[in-house]
């Protein structure tokens, strides 16, 4: 079995988790993972984590986010995005009928930055054991605590349609993990005075990994398994600085014996073997001239 990263081009209609099934079959193994959900009516980057890369999934969590979005105002839903069901709301037509993409443009340096945002009630949050999701389809809804988010990078890329009482326009975002864009969506429109919800999404990055790195589950499923190439596991921690081994010490790492160590960087470190690359992740101690094999991949 191969160990490693693999980059899919979720399509629409399908859950994280049905793209992991659908990825199980086609590269013949059950040890499979996924990094940052996204959202069934969402397309886009999702990476996906092979083998013993699955124990690496920690270091991709938490891994800034690019999207282009769609936002149409006109009216929100009870979810945030297009699957949902319209609330009930004032008239606005006349004033999405004059709206503009500047008027759009003008409202964004307010959500720019470090941010307080509240997870929306169809998410797959917790609160006290329970999916958010699942209480609100059960009509519950229940008090939600802000998480902090930053929006690095906020973009309206112009007039992207209208309908009889819509107005569509694009955006683009880039941001930290953890951001819910249905509520960003509601956000814009609440700050300019018109429902808004999300119409489209698609992720075009996650950490270094691009929508030009992926493939799609159809063009998977027409390689021989043994064909696929998957990215070597190494780029799952990167950013990790790096201290090498030879090949004598692999034993040790995989017995999680502590290694002699002579650099000064306290925290992660990604130990790369002279014959098997990425062998393990260990925390280094430099007052104690050690670093300890935590997470071994070999």
């Amino acid at each position: 079995m191969k160990d490693g990263l693999l980059i899919i081009d979720k399509p629409a209609g399908m859950t994280s988790h049905d793209v992991v099934a659908r990825s199980r079959k086609i590269l013949r193994t059950k040890k499979i993972g996924h990094t940052g959900t996204l959202d069934p009516f969402a397309t886009g980057v999702l990476v996906l984590v092979v083998g013993k890369a699955t124990r690496l999934a920690r270091f991709l969590h938490a891994d800034e986010k690019e999207y282009e979005a769609v936002l149409r105002f006109g009216f929100e839903t009870d979810t945030g995005d297009l699957t949902g069901e319209p609330k009930e709301t004032p008239d606005k037509r006349q004033l999405v009928k004059k709206l503009t993409d500047e008027d759009v443009r003008n409202v964004l340096p307010h959500f720019k930055g470090e941010l307080e945002q509240i997870p929306p009630m169809y998410s797959a949050k917790k609160i006290k054991g329970e999916r958010l999701y699942k209480l609100a389809r059960e009509g519950k809804e229940v008090e939600r605590e802000p998480v902090k988010i930053t929006i690095l990078k906020i973009v309206c890329t112009g007039e992207a349609g209208r309908g009889e009482a819509t107005a569509d326009f694009g955006l683009r975002v880039s941001c930290s993990a953890g951001t819910y864009i249905r509520t960003l969506a509601e956000d814009i429109g609440r700050k300019i005075g018109i429902g808004c919800h999300l119409a489209s999404l698609r992720r075009i990055r996650a950490g270094r990994f691009s929508i030009d790195d992926a493939s799609t589950l159809d063009e998977l499923a027409a390689c021989d398994p043994s064909d696929i190439d998957l990215l070597d596991k190494r780029e799952a921690v990167a950013h990790l600085p790096g201290i090498e081994i030879g090949e004598e010490f692999e034993s040790d790492i995989r017995n999680g014996k502590a290694l002699d160590y002579e650099g000064r960087h306290a925290g992660f470190v990604a130990i790369l073997s002279s014959a098997s690359g990425l062998a393990a992740v260990g925390e280094a101690y430099p007052e104690e001239g050690k670093v300890r094999p935590k997470i071994v991949v070999i």
